[in-house]
């Protein structure tokens, strides 16, 4: 393949703003930082908090700044192959010690799906095994023969399951390219989790025909049958925000776009020749297998000159997601391994400068709360290194001279980084309520509603996911490696005793900010409280928030609607968990 073509003016465009008033926002957060911590003299951790500042504020604007980028700006119409489809697909369905009866369920409804297109024959499933359970492992070869026979689709869908799991879950990948690659055009890579239209399907391999440079094609995933409060939210703000911050990124990123692993379709040869992983050097965290390996294997295509590109406007693409939070950070502490190991890869020969700068906000996604945290433990320790108040800085001048009240800037800073946070929030309920949008989220008060209580909700755990997240960033850096555990799936209900188990550490650590602000600066207890008390109720917030969902807020499009495949998929899996139940009883 040859050199790719540049990115569009459009898209250079949208770059420069953003990260032009981001870098804006950061720069006025550190400024006037620094004329609130030198009003009471300056002293040596004044210029560390305005740098910690700096840092923060960067990456909460980048956020907001994406987000209006989404807002404002449409992605140019996208070619499409109206004709019949000639060339076969791989849809690969990737599996390690997942509940075969859900995930083959899935599987049964996409090919029925695929069978109502017309186009059924034109895509083969392959059930790529990594199964290390060997109990897992029988009932996946007993519940193949089931999706056979349900399907009739012997010649179509292939179950083999790996020896060994070298290079997990892209080994397994890279394994069946190199057997079965060539007999394939395209492969749309799944997750055990992933559910897809095959219209969807038929459409994604549509718009690689019609742009012979095009790579790799990432779609939107929308999560979909969360039961909790915590899945529910989630599952409310992934459908409700995350298609504006996607249009923003996909026009920020124009051919050097992102794969995030799963929900997507490759060409074949491109992939096999430009994405190949190398095992890096030395031991995990930072050596071995790469963890997040979708963020570089979009670099790598990009490199060689491939197109890369997320088509927001895609429907029909869905995924589970954790229901409570300490599954959630389970899930986040591969990811952080994942992307901090990146910063080996970085300045790898050959990439695209976006690419590289794609490598840097993943390192920074997750070194920023460890920047807030930074931040926090120095304002309290400031008071020991400030200088003492000089009342009389003008020799034998009678009158004391009373420090300038700086408060003003303290809440003006604190309103700014809040405005960050909730403005695009605001901004997108604005839009989809003025375009319609909002009739999918059960209307403009339901979305009022759910939006509100989505910000409170997000307000209150942002200080656990702090805590969690830092507390990954530190086992990674001192050369902890956390693995590739499989995923929890299920109702996902924690117990108090078991939430105490996984957060008593962020109780103790809430308490003792308070008891040290308290002792070293009683004027930041109040400022602190928004941050303390949350952890200190972290795990009745955590217990809570596990529990079944029973309001009507956080409606999404798909509870109100449910997708065709879904409908099937709910068929199919209400059907095999009545057999699994018979043939257990028996």
């Amino acid at each position: 393949m040859g050199a790719a073509a540049a990115p569009s003016r459009r898209v250079y465009v949208t770059r420069t703003l953003t990260l032009t008033a981001a870098l804006l926002a950061a720069g006025l957060g550190f400024i006037v930082f620094l004329q609130f911590g030198a009003s009471d003299g300056f002293d040596a951790l004044d210029p560390l908090r305005a740098a910690l500042i700096f840092a923060s504020t960067f990456w909460l604007a980048w956020g907001a700044f994406t987000a209006l980028a989404g807002l404002t700006t449409r992605p140019p119409a996208v070619p499409r192959d109206p004709g019949p489809i000639r060339p076969m697909t791989a849809v690969l369905v990737p599996v390690y010690n997942e509940d075969p009866v859900a995930t083959f369920a899935r599987i049964a409804a996409m090919e029925a799906s695929l069978r109502a297109t017309g186009f059924a024959d034109r895509f083969h499933f392959a059930i790529l095994s990594d199964t290390r359970n060997e109990e897992v492992a029988a009932r996946e070869r007993l519940w193949f023969l089931r999706l056979l026979a349900d399907t009739h689709g012997e010649g179509r869908i292939f179950y083999r399951r790996r020896t060994s799991n070298k290079g997990r879950k892209a080994g397994n990948i890279e394994d069946f390219i190199k057997r079965s690659g060539a007999a394939y055009r395209y492969a749309i890579i799944l997750d055990a989790d992933s559910l897809m239209e095959g219209a969807t399907m038929v459409e994604m391999v549509r718009r690689m025909e019609a742009a012979p440079d095009l790579g790799l094609l990432q779609t939107l995933p929308k999560v979909i049958n969360a039961r909790s409060r915590f899945g529910r939210i989630m599952q409310f703000a992934g459908g409700f925000y995350s298609p504006v911050f996607a249009r923003g990124l996909a026009m920020m990123q124009g051919r050097t776009g992102p794969f995030w692993g799963h929900n997507a379709i490759v060409r074949m040869n491109a992939f096999a020749a430009s994405c190949g992983l190398p095992e890096l050097a030395g031991k995990p965290p930072f050596g071995g297998h790469i963890l997040s390996h979708d963020y570089v294997e979009a670099a790598l295509l990009a490199r060689a000159g491939w197109a890369v590109r997320v088509d927001d406007d895609l429907q029909g693409s869905y995924e589970e997601a954790p229901e409570n939070i300490i599954d959630h950070a389970k899930r986040d502490r591969r990811w952080c391994q994942g992307n901090l190991q990146h910063s080996r890869l970085i300045f790898a020969p050959g990439l695209k400068p976006w690419s590289r700068f794609v490598f840097l906000q993943g390192i920074l996604a997750y070194i920023a709360p460890v920047f807030w945290l930074a931040f926090l433990a120095a304002s309290i320790a400031a008071p020991l290194f400030a200088p003492p108040i000089d009342y009389f800085p003008i020799d034998y001048w009678p009158f004391p001279s009373m420090p300038v009240s700086q408060v003003s800037k303290a809440l003006g800073l604190a309103i700014g980084i809040g405005g960050l946070l909730f403005l695009p929030k605001l901004l997108i309920l604005l839009d989809a309520a003025l375009r319609g949008r909002a009739q999918g989220f059960g209307g403009r008060l339901c979305a009022l509603q759910s939006t509100l209580t989505e910000l409170l909700f997000s307000s209150l755990t942002a200080p656990i996911f702090l805590m969690f997240q830092t507390r990954s960033v530190l086992q990674v850096l001192r050369g902890a490696d956390g693995g590739w555990p499989a995923q929890s799936r299920g109702d996902g209900t924690l117990s108090f005793r078991d939430a105490w188990a996984a957060s008593h550490w962020i109780v103790t650590t809430g308490g003792v900010v308070l008891v040290t602000a308290q002792w070293l600066s009683p004027e930041l207890v109040l400022w602190l409280m928004p941050v303390a008390l949350p952890m200190v109720l972290a795990p009745l917030l955590i217990s809570w928030s596990s529990r079944p969902s029973r309001t009507a807020l956080f409606t999404t499009e798909t509870e109100i609607a449910p997708a065709p495949v879904m409908r099937l998929h709910d068929a199919t899996l209400s059907r095999w968990t009545a057999d699994a139940g018979t043939r257990d009883a028996a």
